[in-house]
C-alpha cells in the first residue's frame, strides 16, 4: 500500500469537467482532515462534440484494480457516458469487502448519499411564481432519454399543478443539457400564443444557450423573460447576465461521504441512506440582481486571462504531439514526457506502468501474447525522491508507489490504450489539492497514440525480420546443393564471378573440376541411398581442402567444381596433396564394400577483373578427364 494511512479510492469519469474538478478538491480537503490517501480511478468516457468516439479498451483497467487493498470505495456514477461502463463498474465495486458510498446515483447494496434532485426544480419554480408572480413559465428539459431529465420535468409538472397553473406551463421543450438547442428553444417559446414570463431549464449550459438565442432577438433577459438554470456551473456564473440556479453544494457532498465512509472503514455500522439538497442561487436573469458593471469588467478581464492561458496550454499541446512524434523508443518516453508536460498544472511524481505478459514481455512489443495481471514501470518521475522503485520494477498487480511518508497522498490513475489493447495506466499526483486539467487527458491519449506507434513498429520490424530471414533462407536454398550443403551451380558460378569482378590487378587464379569414380556402380550395385552417402563423402573431403580461400561446389551429380583468386603452384600442390591424404584416410577406415574415389584436373592461368572461367573450367575439365582415363579398371570403379 502507498503508506500506513488508511486509502479509499474513487471511481469517476470525467473528473476534468468544471464540476467534478470542484469535487475532486472538495474530497482532497476532506482526506487532508481525515488523514487519509486518495486514489482516483478516472475515465475519459464519450469524448467529442460533433463527432463523438470513446476507447472500447479503456474499461479494460477495471478488471486489474485489486478493490480489497482498499479501505472504502467512493462511486460517482453520474459521469460514466460509455454505453456499459457504469455497469461494469458497480458490477466491480460489488465485490468489494470494503464499505461503497456512491454520491451521485443510488446503487442497491452501496450506501448511498443521494440527491434531492426535485426540490432545485421546486424552487426555482416557486421562485417564478411566489417572488415574481409569474403565471407563464416554460420549461427547457434535457433529452428525456436521460434519468434527470425525465425527474426535473416531472416535477416541474407537479409544481405547476399544484400552483393551479396548466401542468406544461407555457410550453415544454426538449433540448440536449448542452448548447446546441438553444435557437430552436427561442423559436418555440416565441411562437406561443402567449409569450412566456420567464423559462426553467434543466440545467446553467441550455441555459445560457437560450438567452444568448433570445439576445440575437431583441429579446431582454430578465426585463421581457426571466430564465433560470440547473447545477450552479462555473459558466452560469461567469455569464452575463448571471444563471440564477440550483447547486449541488461539493463541500457538503464530500465532507457527508468521507466522514460516512470513514467510520465504516473503522467497523461502525450505519445503514442509512443520507439525502442532500441543493441550494437555490438567486441573481441576474431572474431580476432579482442587477449587472454590477464594475464587476463585470474585472469578470471579462478574468474570462481573457484564461482564454489567454488556454491559449498557451494549446500551443504547448502541440508542441507536445510532435515531441511524440518523433519518439521511437520506449526508453524515450520519460525525456519527452519531462520535456512536454508543462500545460496541465504543477505535478511531484509522474509513473506510466506497462501491462506484462506471463513470460514479462511488456504490452507494447510484439512478444506480448497473455495478459498477465501484473505491470512494471516504464516512466519513473519522482521529483521528491520518495518513492521505493526496488518493488515497482518487479512486476506485479496494479502498483502503487509505496513511501513511508505520513502525510496523505492523492493519486489520480487513467488507462492507456488503443483500440486493440490496453497498454496500461497512467498515475500522476499534483503539488496541491487541485486535478489536473483537461490538457493532461490530451497529453495521455497523445502517449497511448505514441506506444500504439512503438507496438506497431515493433512488429513490422519483427515481420520485416521475419520475411529478410525468410528471404535469406530461400536465397540460400536458390544457391546450396541440398544433398551436400555445397553451392550448387548457380552458386558457385554467383560467388566465382564475383571473386573474379573483384581483382584490381593481373593475378593468378586457379578452376579445378573433380569427379567421382564409380558412381554408377555405387547406385547400380548398392543402392542410391549408398550413392547419396558416397557424394556427401566426397563434397565433405572436397570442403575440409578448401583452406585458401577457395570456392567450391557440386555442379553436377557427382561432379564438383573448384575456383581460387589469387593462387599459385604452391597452394594447388598442397590442396591436391590433402585430397589424396584425406581420400586415402576415409577409404583405410570405413568398412563399406566400395571406395570413394575422384579424378581431378586444374588449371593456373593469369589474368584480371575480366577474365573467362567458362574456358578455365574446359580446360581443367579435359585434364580431369584425361586422369580419369589413366586409371587402371575405370570402367569397374
Amino acid at each position: 500500500m502507498i503508506n500506513a494511512l488508511k486509502t479509499f479510492a474513487f471511481f469517476g469519469c470525467s473528473l476534468t469537467s468544471r464540476y467534478r474538478q470542484g469535487l475532486c478538491k472538495s474530497f482532497n480537503s476532506q482526506a487532508k482532515k481525515l488523514n487519509v490517501n486518495m486514489v482516483y480511478f478516472n475515465a475519459l468516457g464519450k469524448i467529442g462534440e460533433k463527432n463523438t468516439e470513446d476507447g472500447e479498451r479503456e474499461a479494460d483497467l477495471i478488471d486489474y484494480i485489486d478493490i480489497d487493498r482498499f479501505d472504502g470505495i467512493i462511486y460517482d456514477g453520474e459521469g460514466y457516458n460509455a454505453k456499459g461502463a457504469a455497469l461494469r463498474v458497480i458490477d466491480k465495486l460489488k465485490h468489494a469487502k470494503c464499505p461503497v458510498v456512491s454520491i451521485s446515483s443510488h446503487v442497491d447494496g452501496f450506501h448511498n448519499i443521494d440527491f434531492e434532485d426535485a426540490s432545485g426544480i421546486r424552487s426555482l419554480i416557486e421562485h417564478f411564481t411566489d417572488v415574481h408572480g409569474h403565471t407563464r413559465i416554460g420549461f427547457m428539459s434535457g433529452f428525456l432519454t436521460h434519468h434527470d431529465a425525465r425527474l426535473r420535468l416531472a416535477e416541474f409538472r407537479a409544481v405547476m399543478k399544484e400552483k393551479g397553473l396548466p401542468e406544461d406551463g407555457a410550453g415544454v421543450f426538449e433540448g440536449d443539457f448542452w448548447f446546441h438547442k438553444g435557437e430552436e428553444a427561442a423559436d418555440f417559446f416565441l411562437s406561443q400564443p402567449e409569450r412566456p414570463q420567464s423559462i426553467v431549464c434543466a440545467n446553467d449550459y441550455m441555459a445560457i444557450a437560450i438567452i444568448s438565442a433570445f439576445k440575437l432577438r431583441g429579446i431582454r433577459v430578465p426585463e421581457d423573460i426571466a430564465v433560470s438554470g440547473y447545477d450552479g456551473t462555473i459558466e452560469g456564473r461567469q455569464y452575463v447576465p448571471h444563471i440564477t440556479t440550483a447547486t449541488r453544494e461539493r463541500e457538503y457532498i464530500a465532507g457527508k461521504a468521507m466522514d460516512l465512509l470513514y467510520r465504516l472503514s473503522c467497523g461502525e455500522e450505519d445503514n442509512n441512506d443520507y439525502i442532500v439538497c441543493p441550494r437555490t442561487i438567486i441573481t441576474q436573469s431572474c431580476g432579482c440582481q442587477k449587472v454590477d458593471h464594475k464587476a463585470e469588467l474585472q469578470n471579462i478581464n478574468d474570462i481573457y486571462k484564461d482564454i489567454r492561458l488556454f491559449g498557451y496550454c494549446l500551443n504547448d499541446a502541440e508542441a507536445a504531439m510532435l515531441k511524440l512524434s518523433k519518439v521511437d523508443r520506449l526508453c524515450d518516453l520519460e525525456a519527452a514526457f519531462r520535456e512536454c508536460a508543462t500545460n496541465f498544472g504543477d505535478y511531484s511524481s509522474f509513473f506510466l506502468f506497462m501491462q506484462t505478459d506471463r513470460e514479462g514481455n511488456l504490452s507494447c512489443t510484439d512478444d506480448f501474447v497473455t495478459p498477465d495481471n501484473r505491470f512494471r514501470p516504464v516512466i519513473w518521475i519522482d521529483t521528491k525522491n520518495e518513492y521505493d522503485r526496488t518493488d515497482a520494477d518487479c512486476a506485479r498487480p496494479l502498483p502503487i508507489p509505496a513511501t513511508d511518508s505520513d502525510i496523505p497522498h492523492f493519486f489520480y490513475i487513467m488507462s492507456t490504450y488503443c483500440s486493440e489493447r490496453m497498454f496500461g495506466y497512467a498515475l500522476i499526483e499534483m503539488k496541491d489539492d487541485d486535478i489536473f486539467n483537461d490538457f493532461y487527458n490530451i497529453f495521455i491519449l497523445d502517449l497511448s497514440v505514441t506506444i500504439d506507434r512503438l507496438w506497431k513498429n515493433d512488429r513490422i520490424n519483427k515481420l520485416y525480420e521475419e520475411q529478410k530471414k525468410l528471404y535469406e533462407n530461400q536465397r540460400v536454398l536458390s544457391i546450396s546443393d541440398e544433398l551436400t550443403g555445397m553451392l550448387n551451380r548457380r552458386g558457385f558460378d554467383h560467388f566465382s564471378r564475383k571473386a573474379l569482378r573483384s581483382l584490381k590487378d593481373r593475378t593468378t587464379v586457379c578452376t579445378m573440376v573433380i569427379d567421382m569414380d564409380g558412381l554408377k556402380f555405387i547406385n547400380d550395385e548398392y543402392g542410391h541411398n549408398e550413392g547419396d552417402f558416397s557424394i556427401r563423402i566426397a563434397s565433405n573431403i572436397i570442403m575440409d581442402c578448401c583452406t585458401s580461400d577457395e570456392i567450391c561446389g557440386r555442379t553436377g551429380g557427382d561432379e564438383f567444381y573448384v575456383f581460387a583468386a589469387d593462387y599459385s603452384q604452391e597452394k594447388l600442390e598442397r590442396f591436391t596433396s590433402d585430397l589424396e591424404t584425406q581420400l586415402e584416410k576415409y577409404n583405410a577406415g570405413i568398412n563399406r564394400p566400395y571406395k570413394v574415389e575422384l579424378s581431378w584436373g586444374s588449371c593456373l592461368a593469369e589474368t584480371d577483373s575480366k577474365g573467362d572461367i567458362d574456358s578455365l573450367l574446359r580446360i581443367s575439365d579435359e585434364r580431369m578427364y584425361e586422369q580419369k582415363m589413366a586409371k587402371p579398371n575405370r570402367r569397374t570403379r
